[in-house]
């Protein structure tokens, strides 16, 4: 692929990008705080730096599952049977490797209260079943998770994936982005992505400075600048540029902002195709491995291997009660293997080849990652086992598909359960063409 918005997919860091999302600050327990993740900005962490998460209630196809408001439902007793919430598939369907199966409390250990702990601003205590007290943001009972190893890690949380048919996601919890009214971030595979609070993305011009706009009559019938009420003041990073016209615009750190006038879908990148034109971030993620491609295909733009094989992700989340994930190599390898292979490790080495990585390599950023994997079992290597160096998202591997022969081609795609939101592999949409952006 070439062109501009390759470019910018892969050399991540523009003049309207910024180390951090700024935040609204406000009262928290005593000894919690705010670290800074690359993926979903600003989160609130325990006295350790450790991400906080909740679970949110949530309607499934054949019941419910999460907490509700002021209770806990993740208990310390591990899960043999499946719920039946994700229909046809009945409930009571042993679950595998349940010698060894963790409780929902040992991945996701209860952000406990201690002595003296008490309320504060939209934190409260509640009690769990087991009589300990708990944590609560605005009701939801906290947790941290086990995958997360330093500060501003969001390992274990999902909040980028929320589709349907997908697990029941535990979402890391934020503060509030310092951003005027009309204003929304949602969290992206390229970062936090600035845009109405109806959806349609905002643009900067390369061309503008803070005290001059280069996009004159003509070019406002397709780039609108986005209007300040009378009453709006400049605050933080935000400030207001009087136009010619004088109309009121918004600014974001020194750039005039706009609204792309053909766009018809919500957080699209589309006006980034014109030239000199960006999305607007208030926070922008590493960029992928040096020796990855962008490719073309019939439906966007994947990621790529440096041969232009399309890359994939493999998502898995069971349907026990307690709705775990198994798509991590900590995780049971049961459910991969029978996707990939039948059950044999080695045939799901041919059919979904790990992405190896070369001698030396690193990743940029914290979400881009080498990882030691044995290929014989799928977990993380120990040094007993023969250990393949492998790229890995979040920790999660990486893989090609052997019924992949050109690059663009996006074969396995949604292959699996429920299009593969449930389990199953899904191609690395950078941007997706039709279904999302």
């Amino acid at each position: 692929m070439r062109g501009p918005l390759a470019a910018a997919l892969l050399c991540v860091g523009t003049a309207i990008a910024a180390p951090a999302e700024p935040y609204v600050p406000e009262p928290m327990p005593r000894g919690f705080r705010v670290e800074m993740s690359e993926l979903d900005g600003p989160v609130f962490a325990d006295r350790q730096g450790r991400t906080l998460y909740r679970w949110p209630y949530r309607i499934m196809r054949n019941g419910v599952t999460g907490d509700g408001k002021g209770e806990s439902n993740c208990g310390d007793t591990p899960s043999t049977e499946s719920a039946g919430l994700m229909s046809p598939y009945p409930g009571g369907l042993l679950l595998p490797d349940r010698d060894r199966r963790p409780s929902c409390q040992q991945l996701w250990p209860p952000a406990h209260a201690t002595e003296g702990d008490e309320p504060v601003g939209n934190w409260s205590v509640i009690e769990r079943r087991d009589g300990r007290r708990q944590w609560a943001y605005e009701g939801a009972a906290l947790y941290t998770s086990v995958r997360d190893r330093r500060p501003g890690d969001v390992l274990g949380g999902d909040s980028y994936r929320q589709d349907g048919d997908a697990p029941a996601p535990r979402e890391p919890i934020q503060p509030r982005p310092d951003i005027p009214p009309g204003f929304a971030v949602s969290t992206t595979l390229h970062g936090r992505l600035l845009h109405t609070t109806r959806g349609f993305s905002v643009y900067a011009f390369d061309r503008d400075t803070p005290k001059r706009s280069a996009c004159d009559a003509a070019c406002e019938q397709v780039f609108a600048p986005i209007q300040a009420p009378a009453a709006a003041r400049p605050h933080g990073e935000w400030s207001i540029y009087t136009r010619a016209s004088g109309l009121r615009q918004w600014t974001l750190r020194g750039r005039p902002l706009y609204l792309h006038a053909e766009e018809t879908r919500v957080r699209s990148l589309a006006g980034s195709d014109v030239p000199g034109w960006r999305n607007v971030y208030t926070q922008q993620t590493a960029p992928p491995p040096a020796e990855f491609t962008v490719q073309d295909t019939p439906a966007g733009q994947v990621l790529a291997d440096a041969s232009g094989r399309t890359i994939y992700s493999y998502t898995c989340g069971d349907d026990a009660p307690d709705q775990l994930s198994c798509e991590h190599p900590a995780d049971t390898q049961v459910y991969r293997l029978a996707m990939c292979g039948g059950g044999s490790a080695e045939r799901c080495a041919r059919n979904f080849p790990y992405v190896e990585a070369r001698a030396g390599a690193r990743g940029r950023g914290r979400l881009w990652s080498v990882v030691e994997i044995d290929p014989a079992t799928g977990h993380f290597a120990d040094r007993n086992s023969r250990a393949l160096r492998v790229w890995a998202y979040r920790d999660r591997p990486v893989y090609t598909f052997a019924g992949d022969r050109q690059p663009g081609e996006v074969n396995a795609d949604g292959l699996g359960e429920f299009l593969a939101d449930r389990e199953g592999f899904k191609a690395f949409w950078l941007r997706d063409a039709y279904f999302r952006e």
